[in-house]
């Protein structure tokens, strides 16, 4: 089971925030909530954020349990570009460009198993004894 969670138009470039996703990807969610927690960058805050969004998610709409969550991808992808403009000497202008990302992590984790029903007992019992010629005979009819 797959739980994906997505936050968007984050003001932080995406360049910044990989260098955080990377260190996380493959790990267990508490293994990386640890990381993510000592880690003293701004993109570990809002990865942290969006992470806990799909604990949750998969705690409370999937039922899985959190201890077998893994981190299967942390993709940071870019958003819109804000352009700006500062002026320059002789009348020319210098572009600012204010980026973002949009941030998005895909959980993995087993599903709880149901507990199967044991299957309904036919009618007619198979008996052990050996076969005899002629039921070999009729069984052998009915799938040729």
């Amino acid at each position: 089971m797959e739980v994906t969670s997505t936050t968007k138009f984050v003001r932080l470039s995406p360049k910044k925030a990989r260098d955080v996703a990377r260190e996380i990807q493959g790990l267990p969610v508490s293994n990386a909530l640890d990381i993510l927690t000592f880690t003293p960058k701004k993109a570990a805050q809002l990865i942290a954020k969006t992470l806990k969004t799909a604990i949750a998610d998969a705690e409370n709409n999937f039922s899985l349990d959190t201890s077998t969550l893994v981190i299967k991808q942390a993709v940071i992808g870019a958003g819109p570009t804000l352009r700006r403009f500062m002026p320059r000497a002789k009348g020319s202008a210098g572009a600012i460009l204010k980026r973002s990302s949009h941030i998005s992590i895909t959980l993995v984790g087993a599903a709880p198993e149901k507990k199967k029903r044991a299957p309904k007992k036919a009618a007619a019992k198979k008996s052990d004894a050996p076969a005899t010629e002629e039921t070999a005979a009729a069984t052998e009819a009915a799938t040729a």
